[in-house]
């Protein structure tokens, strides 16, 4: 009976579920900006997913009678020139960034990350084509890049998602690349491959899980960066189409009034825009460790 009861506890203790929530629990409270970098994104996150439904006030909806007012307790920041409820307009705009971030990575990863990891680990001809794709897209100045390619399709949100992927598509690529050309010859792969695993299998159960702690760096650089691009696509008039909410439009709306006065219809939406940004970068190293096998001791 003794074993019996002393099993149980080991098994629930040893299941990866545990240790795996027990691991994040660790990077997290390790280091406080890692914390301060998961609760950032816990906010931002929330804010995407139940903010518009939150909101004081219609974000699209206009009062000439209430325009450019200063923030107060009926408007926590401000109003715009149309009399639009500035906070609201903050918070419904998170989701619209948020999605564009996402769907931009996770194109661009799909595209980058496994075409990098199969340059490296096979080489060959599939190194120089997607070596060769790479280089082209590199010797374009990169936003403007994304200009052309969304001037040419058109300012719509699936647009800009698919430009944002290009432009990071040589990122994705050369960071894999390096990485998998490093792993293929070490002795785990070749006793991987010596058991009789065939090469696609290594590449996803071997070569892949070593390549994502790195990746996870470069991933959450880059949501960062896909927020950047596409606000400014949107402040030169390229991007998302009033009136829209989004942070990048609001900041455009805003620029022509700092000089007036009115600070606020500018500072607020550039203020959250920074702090995504801040919080992306700060979310890399968490991530890496999140994920990296060889440090869940």
């Amino acid at each position: 009976m003794s074993d019996s009861v002393l099993s149980a506890p080991a098994a629930q203790n040893g299941s990866p579920a545990v240790a795996l929530l027990r691991h994040a629990r660790y990077v997290v409270s390790e280091n406080p900006v890692t914390g301060l970098a998961f609760a950032l994104f816990l906010l931002i996150a929330l804010c995407a997913l139940i903010g518009p439904y939150l909101v004081p006030h219609d974000p699209l909806a206009s009062d000439t009678a209430a325009a450019l007012k200063p923030p107060s307790l009926a408007h926590w920041f401000g109003t715009d020139q149309l009399g639009r409820d500035i906070f609201s307009r903050v918070v419904v705009a998170t989701r619209l960034d948020f999605a564009i971030a996402l769907s931009s990575v996770a194109l661009v990863f799909a595209m980058g990350g496994l075409s990098g990891v199969a340059a490296g680990y096979f080489g060959g001809w599939t190194d120089r084509i997607v070596g060769r794709i790479s280089d082209t897209i590199m010797a374009f100045p990169l936003f403007v890049l994304a200009m052309g390619i969304v001037a040419a399709l058109g300012n719509t949100v699936t647009n800009i998602v698919i430009a944002t992927a290009i432009i990071n598509y040589p990122l994705y690529v050369r960071v894999a690349r390096a990485e998998a050309n490093v792993l293929r010859d070490c002795g785990f792969v070749q006793a991987a491959r010596l058991s009789g695993n065939g090469e696609f299998r290594i590449v996803l159960t071997h070569i892949l899980p070593n390549v994502m702690p790195i990746m996870m760096v470069q991933i959450s650089l880059t949501m960062g960066y896909a927020i950047l691009n596409a606000a400014g696509l949107s402040f030169i008039g390229l991007g998302v189409r009033p009136p829209t909410p989004e942070w990048g439009i609001m900041v455009a709306e805003g620029a022509g009034n700092i000089i007036s006065g009115e600070w606020w219809i500018a500072l607020f939406p550039g203020a959250t825009l920074m702090l995504a940004v801040f919080c992306f970068n700060l979310l890399g190293d968490g991530l890496r460790d999140l994920v990296d096998p060889r440090r869940r001791t």
